[in-house]
């Protein structure tokens, strides 16, 4: 079982033990001009968690989901599945010290991230926690949390392994709290016992809805943007399923915004374009006007 970073600071326990990480040697780390050419799973700390030249966009995309559902900086988070610190680097220095809290069974990534996304500095301040556990016991924290993030886990996992991470999320989900989680969705479910990586797995909704209410768990299916065509899932206690938010309305409203504020650029640009400028010019001259008016009377009069 892995250990817990800087769990209680100011109150050592045999669980706030600092995990081993070891940084990955500079050789095995090519230059950013390379790791577009990387498939996903390469032993780099970018690739191996997802399409490297994506790692700003999917970063971007976990956390405008989860400050859209209501994440403030008073708030626990638990990441599941850390890695290299993709979606950390945005949360750790929204989040107030010691909310964010991390588990990621391949330490390395994590000593990466923090090194070369987030900072030792910025670490001193936030004082962010982790884990290096590999079995989903996410009570090793001793932590109640307000929201959970499992962004591309489940397409890797097999179906006691969701089953397990759903059990244990419950035990640490604060009343209210929402987990937000990604599955690939298919027509078929993944019948193997073990962790599927680089190559994904799939699960039908209803299989994700039906694990979900074994464990006291309502589930929604949400509609929000995914680089991989994955599927958003929020899972919430039973009893507060109504804290579960439909999406589906605002996810419009944002489009069409994004699409008036791009149909508003277009048409500043066009209007700053000088033949456009003499046009309008020309339109709003007062001879302009007695000009049509004439052109009118002439076209009666015909």
């Amino acid at each position: 079982m892995g250990s817990a970073a800087n769990l209680r600071p100011s109150e050592p326990t045999e669980q706030a033990v600092k995990p081993k990480l070891t940084l990955v040697p500079k050789s095995d780390v090519p230059g950013d001009e390379r790791i577009g050419d990387l498939p996903i799973g390469a032993k780099h700390p970018r690739a191996f968690v997802g399409a490297a030249e994506g790692y700003d966009i999917m970063a971007a995309t976990q956390f405008s989901i989860m400050t859209l559902l209501g994440l403030r900086q008073d708030d626990y988070l638990l990441d599941i599945g850390c890695g290299s610190l993709r979606g950390g680097r945005l949360f750790i220095p929204y989040l107030q010290p010691e909310r964010y809290h991390g588990i990621e069974p391949e330490a390395w990534l994590v000593e990466h991230g923090i090194e070369n996304e987030v900072g030792r500095d910025l670490i001193e301040i936030k004082r962010p926690v982790f884990s290096d556990n590999n079995e989903f016991r996410l009570t090793i924290f001793d932590q109640q949390f307000d929201f959970l993030l499992a962004q591309s886990i489940f397409s890797h996992a097999s179906r006691s392994q969701i089953a397990s991470c759903l059990e244990e999320a419950r035990k640490v989900m604060a009343p209210g709290a929402l987990f937000v989680a990604t599955f690939l969705m298919g027509e078929e479910d993944y019948t193997g016992g073990s962790w599927v990586y680089p190559g994904c797995v799939t699960y039908t909704l209803d299989t994700m809805r039906a694990l979900a209410k074994e464990q006291g768990l309502a589930c929604r299916a949400i509609d929000w943007p995914h680089a991989a065509q994955q599927t958003w899932l929020i899972f919430a206690h039973e009893e507060n399923a109504e804290q579960i938010p439909d999406l589906d309305d605002t996810t419009r409203i944002l489009s069409m915004e994004n699409d008036l504020r791009f149909a508003k650029a277009r048409l500043a640009k066009l209007q700053n374009h000088p033949y456009v400028r003499l046009g309008m010019n020309v339109v709003s001259h007062p001879l302009y006007a007695r000009v049509r008016e004439a052109t009118s009377r002439l076209r009666r009069a015909s």
